[in-house]
């Protein structure tokens, strides 16, 4: 006589994630890895190459854990002579959001002399916790060896009512090593009439070059919290961004650059410290948030990385 097959409805075993109560966790985790190779052979030592003969940045490591994954590499730039072509690759979540629970970390790593660029194919949603509170957490960790380029630009986040959850960015830069990124969030759905007013997420973030912290920060949002409606904090805006670039030859150009191309749109102020150009935004639009960013993004790219703007296809979908 068999034993019967277990019912569906079973309870999963307790390292599998998939609990009910304040212990629940669903982890995923990308790694990937980016070097420049030259155009006639897929992995030689770059040891033994010169720049001039590296043409390409390839992906090569892709590892991946739960629900995280990468399309193809995609190489939409024109070539240039002596110059390595950038890799763009698409960051997939196909849950599409965060759940009480859940802990994404993402690592990601170019080589020296390599140029990545990383989005997203749409916007990252972060619900509403469940009747435990439980939090879900997200870690992405970007490194870039000197003379690597990193271009960090994901589509937003959309943070439900009663939200609750760390978003953490590390970025640590060596030698020459130039990043350019941002992060935008909006908090609640004013469209659904569904506006942020409980829950708590934290935002932290933190560069380093060559191990010495340039920019550290940490950020709650809380409604119920009174700088979230005070003048001297939030003010009650739904919407910010955090628009960075470091590795600039001339910050203060930068600057002076953005000011003078960007001066008919409001909501945002820039500086820079400590060789990091830092742009903000605070409103009450995600698609205000959105171009501010995409336009300092067209004005930043050609002095920084010597390349005019190339939007991913994707964000035109």
């Amino acid at each position: 006589m068999t034993a019967d097959p277990p019912h569906r409805w079973q309870a999963a075993p307790e390292d599998s994630g998939h609990r009910f109560d304040t212990t629940r966790r669903w982890d995923a985790s990308l790694s990937l890895m980016f070097a420049a190779r030259s155009a006639d052979t897929a992995s030689p030592s770059t040891e033994s190459m010169g720049v001039a003969s590296m043409s390409r940045t390839r992906l090569i490591r892709a590892r991946h854990h739960g629900p995280l994954r990468v399309q193809r590499p995609f190489y939409p730039e024109p070539s240039q002579t002596g110059r390595v072509d950038p890799c763009h690759v698409y960051l997939l979540h196909p849950p599409g959001g965060l759940v009480s629970g859940d802990a994404l970390k993402i690592d990601v790593k170019v080589e020296a002399s390599a140029h990545a660029v990383l989005t997203t194919p749409a916007a990252t949603k972060l619900y509403r916790a469940d009747s435990h509170g439980v939090v879900w957490s997200q870690t992405n960790r970007l490194q870039v060896e000197d003379g690597g380029i990193l271009e960090w630009l994901p589509q937003e986040t959309i943070a439900f009512d009663g939200s609750r959850g760390e978003q953490r960015t590390e970025i640590a830069l060596y030698g020459d090593a130039r990043c350019l990124g941002w992060e935008i969030m909006a908090l609640g759905r004013p469209a659904s009439h569904l506006p942020f007013m409980s829950g708590r997420i934290e935002q932290r973030f933190q560069l380093t070059h060559d191990g010495r912290p340039l920019w550290l920060e940490r950020q709650p949002l809380e409604p119920l919290h009174p700088r979230f409606v005070g003048h001297w904090g939030q003010g009650g805006a739904t919407v910010q961004a955090t628009l960075w670039a470091a590795g600039l030859v001339d910050p203060r150009q930068a600057v002076e650059a953005l000011r003078a191309t960007i001066p008919a749109m409001k909501n945002w102020a820039v500086t820079q410290r400590n060789g990091v150009m830092l742009l903000r935004y605070l409103g009450g639009s995600r698609n205000e948030a959105w171009d501010l960013c995409r336009a300092a993004w067209a004005c930043l790219r050609p002095l920084i990385v010597a390349r005019q703007a190339c939007e991913p296809r994707i964000w035109r979908t």
